[in-house]
């Protein structure tokens, strides 16, 4: 077990690894802009290294102010918790490099599971039912773009390969608007995400949004933890979680869950992660895969008495 590991991050995730250090004997490092100094989680820590202004690109996203928040306290690793660098695979490898433990997944698998083409063709090859639709990247060629839509068949959604949290997506419902669609998430992916690339999938009218919780060793070990149902969101972002999710059957959560789990010693992933799933009309479909612990980790923990930081901790 470690002896000391630095919390790159701040709020609420922080204090929920700042306690389960505590119960581990771990002690503690809380890294902390000059507008944050005072939270409670630095109060707590056993050591607090200031790492930049308030903005958080000058603190929480400044790779060398953390590695160096590391180094000087002797710390042994790093846990990114959710948001901020979690899932920035150049923040792994470079935790790595300097001689310290990332509390999450290697690099190339945060790379892999991050472009949602790439994931889409792991997750086939995995055995794990995805939405219809390409698994390459649109080109210019407006013919072969009309083409692939009328094979998908209309409404089809055009999608960011490195988008997320709801953004670079539109949905198309006609032939006169496709390509237009194309070029606008194609720029908006562009600006918001640094990755123009974008691909075409079967637009669900009417799904559910289902969640398989997950966890991985570095031994080929790999469990799933159940499901969560977070179809209640306001513009993409997920309001309400349920767990276990309301009407799924033992037999497809068994299901769903040994692929998950099955998924994850595919790609030799390690730690927490969430595989993210549309359901509807008795299939589930796999749109992304979270490589890092969930804001909403808790609502499986109180289900099943797991303690999902603790064991990111152990694995690691």
């Amino acid at each position: 077990m470690f002896d000391k590991i630095v919390i790159a991050n701040r709020g609420e995730i922080a204090l929920r690894i700042l306690r389960a250090c505590r119960e581990l004997g771990i002690k503690v490092v809380a890294v902390h802009s000059e507008a944050d100094r005072d939270l409670k989680h630095v109060r707590l820590a056993d050591e607090s290294v200031c790492i930049g202004p308030a903005a958080s690109i000058d603190s929480y996203l400044n790779i060398p102010a953390i590695i160096s928040a590391a180094e000087v306290t002797d710390a042994e690793a790093i846990h990114p918790g959710y948001g901020f660098l979690s899932e920035n695979a150049d923040f792994s490898e470079k935790v790595k490099q300097s001689g310290f433990v990332f509390i999450g997944p290697n690099a190339d698998t945060i790379r892999l599971m991050g472009d949602k083409i790439s994931a889409k063709n792991a997750m086939l090859a995995a055995g794990i039912p995805c939405v219809p639709g390409n698994n390459d990247p649109l080109t210019d060629n407006a013919k072969k773009n009309l083409k692939l839509a009328q094979e998908i068949g209309y409404p089809v959604i055009i999608k960011a390969a490195g988008g997320g949290g709801g953004r670079g997506m539109r949905t198309v419902h006609t032939e006169a608007a496709l390509l237009n669609a194309i070029a606008m998430t194609k720029a908006e992916a562009g600006t918001a995400f640094g990755n123009s690339t974008v691909y075409m999938e079967k637009f669900l009218e009417d799904p559910r949004h289902i969640e398989f919780q997950v966890m991985a060793d570095s031994h080929g070990n790999a469990i799933h933890l159940g499901e969560r149902d977070c179809s209640m969101q306001r513009r993409h972002q997920k309001v309400v979680e349920e767990a276990p999710a309301p009407g799924i059957t033992e037999e497809q959560r068994k299901l769903i869950g040994e692929r998950c789990a099955k998924a994850c010693v595919d790609i030799g992933y390690l730690g927490a992660g969430t595989f993210e799933f549309l359901y509807e009309k008795g299939q589930f479909y796999f749109i992304e895969m979270n490589t890092r612990v969930q804001v909403e980790h808790p609502v499986t923990e109180m289900i099943t008495g797991f303690d999902i930081v603790k064991e990111q901790l152990r694995i690691a």
